[in-house]
């Protein structure tokens, strides 16, 4: 087991350190019949809010040359419906589930994170910043998050604002910092010929999160946990994150295009992906092949070892 935050009595430890992003597989039951979650870290939900946000008006989806602009209004039914309604999921989820709960006020931080505190289903939180957030506010918002529950409080920063705010969110308390959330940017729907604001999802911001990652080693407590987030689509993308410093990778994207890569890295930093042996016939191994197929066990089946 792998602890992706900081030493603590009720620090979370997972299986392997690949996280599947928020805002990617929904609310935790979507993607188990495409990838062995029980081969992954663990999973982190899609946005709440203290109270319910309805969704966007208008083109939810931008594509572009390299990726794609996505646009929801993070529309839920707000935290204590959305925990009513998953409870039972995330308690027989083969994996840990998080909620991402989103910075707004201190005031509906903390209510939030008071409900997640009581919910035995859920060992951790992610909480979300707003893009141009102050180091002070921050500070305020981690710090009330923190106060309101004992269990570990994974902050994700923006991209624009890393720099700037990774020592404010580190000093309140942060179990571990997310480096980073996907940025904000504007592009034109093709058809409605209208402009757009929205997340970007693209490969393209992996260096210039890696940058961030290496940099924010350097200047934060090294007993605060940083995980590698942005543009992770192949394992190469994910062993960059982790040689620059982090403890751990949340993947996004991909899992919308080719779930099997999720599984695949998650396989590979956990040191569970087969190798092919010399004189392998094509039919006897594939990329994604774990221990488990290789030996002719099931995906819900544990090998005796890993292979290394």
């Amino acid at each position: 087991m792998i602890e992706i935050t900081r030493a603590s009595k009720f620090a979370l430890s997972v299986r392997a350190p690949v996280l599947i992003a928020s805002g990617v597989a929904g609310w935790g039951a979507h993607y188990q019949d495409l990838i062995n979650l029980k081969k992954v870290g663990a999973l982190i939900t899609n946005p709440v809010t203290y109270h319910a946000w309805t969704p966007a008006r208008g083109t939810r989806v931008v594509p572009l040359d390299a990726g794609v602009l996505v646009h929801t209004g993070l529309p839920n039914a707000g935290v204590r419906a959305v925990i009513k309604a998953y409870r039972a999921v995330w308690a027989h989820a083969p994996l840990p589930i998080l909620l991402h709960v989103v910075g707004t006020t201190r005031q509906d931080v903390r209510g939030a994170c008071q409900l997640i505190d009581q919910e035995e289903s859920l060992p951790a939180l992610e909480l979300g910043l707003n893009d141009d957030i102050s180091a002070l506010k921050t500070y305020e918002l981690v710090k009330a998050a923190c106060e309101a529950t004992e269990k570990p409080v994974l902050v994700r920063l923006p991209m624009y604002d890393a720099y700037e705010v990774a020592g404010a969110a580190a000093d309140a308390g942060a179990g571990a910092l997310v480096v980073c959330a996907p940025p904000r940017g504007t592009a034109r729907d093709p058809r409605s010929g209208r402009l757009v604001s929205g997340r970007i999802y693209s490969p393209l911001l992996h260096p210039m999160a890696l940058r961030m990652v290496g940099v924010l080693r350097q200047r934060i407590d090294p007993a605060v946990p940083i995980i590698g987030a942005g543009g992770v689509h192949s394992l190469d993308d994910a062993r960059n994150f982790i040689e620059a410093g982090a403890v751990a990778v949340q993947v996004d994207s991909v899992t919308w295009v080719q779930p099997n890569i999720t599984e695949r890295i998650a396989r590979d930093l956990s040191g569970g992906l087969v190798t092919r042996e010399s004189g392998a016939l094509a039919d006897e191994w594939h990329a994604d092949m774990g221990d488990t197929f290789k030996r002719g066990m099931s995906s819900d089946d544990e090998p005796a070892q890993e292979s290394r």
